[in-house]
């Protein structure tokens, strides 16, 4: 629908024309109103943006557009403008023909006859829902990367004191932490590559994995789910100190045997989903000292499979080592594990 522009008496009606044009095609709600804050011009945007055609806009007061507790900001614009002040851009909410409210971003000149004598205003109003939205989603985002730092600090920290106790050298002490943190970093990798959303559990046992001599010997098997990132975390931490494990007494120190990652979701009538993963290495020569760093005592990988995953993931945890086999298996509800968004 064409616009009705302000006519001046004077006016060229071919520069009409191309300003008409040029307002028509403009993304932006661009509207004139005289000094009494009454409509003289509505183009298309406008149209779109408040959802009133130009018959039904023209005419009516630009209060229409303004709720209750705002209706002071015209009374202010209006006295501006007759001071011959354009109104600098600010951000504001007016309200839709449905009711609905938008947020806007307002500029506001005064409109000069031939005379020179200020004969009304021309207001350009532009949707901001959008650049309000990702705001919104930005400061979401970063109070939970503030959540999530604090978080990482706590298991550091964690992982500094308990390391430090059970460490027999300051070199040992070193390559145990660096070893540990480069874990929980690696876990923190996947969970930027994935918004923050989570990591797929299949990957995430993978990239732990990964850098272990024998890796050939894992097999990981299981549906397709994407753990949340609090499990991101601590499942990371129990692969990584069963794979080091592993790597000093067991299959990944070998090459004999096998270690096979598997999990499920289990469905129960009435009651909630329960998740099971469970780690079983299966030597295929004995091998005596394949004990988690004393799993006799309380090493720190003992304290990580038997206290801080499950309690983390609100769940329980048993584990069990002998001359042939490690098996450590994990059960929590889904709730507690699953991101739902996946």
């Amino acid at each position: 629908m064409s616009s009705k522009i302000y006519q001046r008496p004077e006016s060229d009606g071919i520069s009409d024309a191309r300003l008409a044009a040029i307002v028509d095609s403009s993304f932006d709600a661009i509207i004139s109103k005289d000094l009494n804050s009454i409509i003289v011009s509505w183009n298309a945007a406008a149209e779109t943006l408040f959802g009133y055609s130009a018959e039904e806009a023209i005419g009516k007061s630009i209060l229409m557009l303004i709720p209750e507790s705002r209706r002071g900001e015209e009374t202010s614009i209006i006295n501006r403008i007759k001071a011959g002040v354009r109104v600098d851009t600010f951000e504001t909410v007016r309200v839709r023909k449905d009711g609905s409210y938008v947020p806007v971003s307002l500029t506001v000149s005064p409109i000069r006859n031939s005379q020179g004598q200020i004969v009304g205003a021309s207001k350009i109003a532009r949707d901001i829902s959008q650049a309000k939205d990702a705001e919104r989603q930005i400061r979401l985002l970063l109070r939970e990367v503030n959540h999530r730092v604090k978080n990482q600090y706590a298991v550091i920290l964690s992982i500094i004191r308990e390391t430090g106790k059970r460490s027999k050298s300051i070199g040992d002490y070193e390559a145990r932490l660096r070893e540990r943190i480069m874990s929980l970093s690696n876990a923190h990798d996947l969970l930027v590559l994935g918004d923050w959303v989570g990591a797929e559990l299949a990957q995430l046992a993978a990239d732990q994995l990964r850098a272990f001599p024998n890796e050939n010997r894992i097999f990981i098997n299981g549906p397709i789910v994407t753990v949340s990132p609090n499990a991101v975390q601590h499942l990371a931490m129990a692969f990584h100190e069963l794979a080091t494990n592993s790597a000093k007494h067991g299959v990944l120190a070998s090459g004999a045997g096998s270690i096979v990652i598997q999990w499920a979701i289990a469905l129960r009538p009435n009651e909630e989903a329960e998740f099971r993963l469970e780690w079983i290495e299966t030597f295929s020569e004995p091998f005596l000292e394949g004990i988690i760093e004393g799993a006799q005592g309380q090493g720190f990988g003992t304290v990580i499979l038997k206290r801080v995953t499950p309690q983390a993931l609100g769940g329980s945890a048993t584990y069990e080592s002998g001359a042939s086999r490690v098996a450590w298996t994990l059960t929590a509800p889904a709730k507690n594990v699953i991101n739902p968004r996946s």
